[in-house]
């Protein structure tokens, strides 16, 4: 009998299907683990924006990792949205006590702008959550939030990383996908994945796609998922950068505004 790797998310739920906890599990799914889910938030959310958000107890979440956890284990972790202090430090408490890998996407907006953070909760980010983390995969809005660093070119990218590092995560994934064409490499998306010891620039080619609803988790369940199949953090964000690459660039219209990356991308190209 097989059983697949198994990965948690803790994040929120995207009732339209293209980012939070649904994105999460079609990754976990789509590369070969068993996903599992801590549901933090659920979220009014189609392609236009998100339209009301309701955070759960932290007794709920504390109740859902517990029944996961003590019952069926997890060899990796991926948390996203959590809206606010008293949920951040709930996580980061439950964190600690893991010996596996956790990846650390510290959801501050979503991809049409609206707060996913209270801003009362960055603090707990930076001291409570960030140093549980194996690897943090912030974009270049959630740098300037935590860090207070404008990413403005290539350069910069090592700065931001720095800053990051120095909340506590073992490794850092600054994701470039913001930088405009012009600064840097304007043909290519670039990430860079440091310890503070190794570099490993992550390029991938730029899609002429508006529909990317969804990127930051998936990539980040993407790497989680990785790790729980025993890839060492270099091997697993260059694996997910590949695979968000190819959903990028086979996302899709949705609705009357931005739609999802297809996480089904391989399968389909299967066929």
């Amino acid at each position: 009998m097989h059983i697949p790797p198994r990965v948690l998310t803790v994040a929120g739920s995207d009732s339209g299907g293209g980012a939070g906890i649904q994105a999460d599990l079609k990754t976990m799914l789509a590369l070969g683990t068993h996903g599992m889910s801590v549901v933090t938030a659920v979220t009014a959310q189609n392609s236009l924006g998100v339209q009301g958000a309701w955070e759960l107890p932290a007794e709920a979440v504390r109740a859902q990792f517990r029944s996961v956890v003590d019952d069926i284990g997890v060899q990796a972790v991926k948390t996203g949205m959590l809206s606010s202090a008293e949920l951040v430090e709930t996580v980061a408490e439950l964190l600690a006590e893991l010996r596996v890998p956790v990846v650390v996407d510290p959801v501050g907006v979503s991809k049409h702008g609206d707060a996913l953070l209270a801003a009362t909760a960055l603090d707990a980010v930076r001291t409570a959550l960030l140093p549980t983390a194996t690897v943090a995969t912030p974009n270049l809005d959630e740098v300037a939030q935590l860090a207070g660093i404008r990413v403005e070119e290539e350069a910069d990218m090592r700065r931001a990383a720095a800053a990051v590092l120095d909340f506590g995560p073992r490794w850092a994934l600054i994701k470039g996908g913001h930088l405009t064409a012009g600064h840097g490499d304007g043909g290519s998306a670039v990430d860079l994945l440091t310890d503070g010891t190794e570099e490993h620039w992550l390029r991938a080619p730029r899609h002429d796609n508006r529909h990317t609803h969804g990127t930051g988790c998936t990539l980040a369940s993407a790497l989680a998922a990785q790790l729980a199949k025993g890839d060492t953090v270099p091997q697993a964000a260059a694996a997910a950068k590949d695979y968000v690459t190819g959903a990028l660039a086979a996302g899709f219209r949705l609705g009357a505004g931005i739609g999802p990356v297809d996480h089904g991308w391989r399968r389909r190209d299967a066929h």
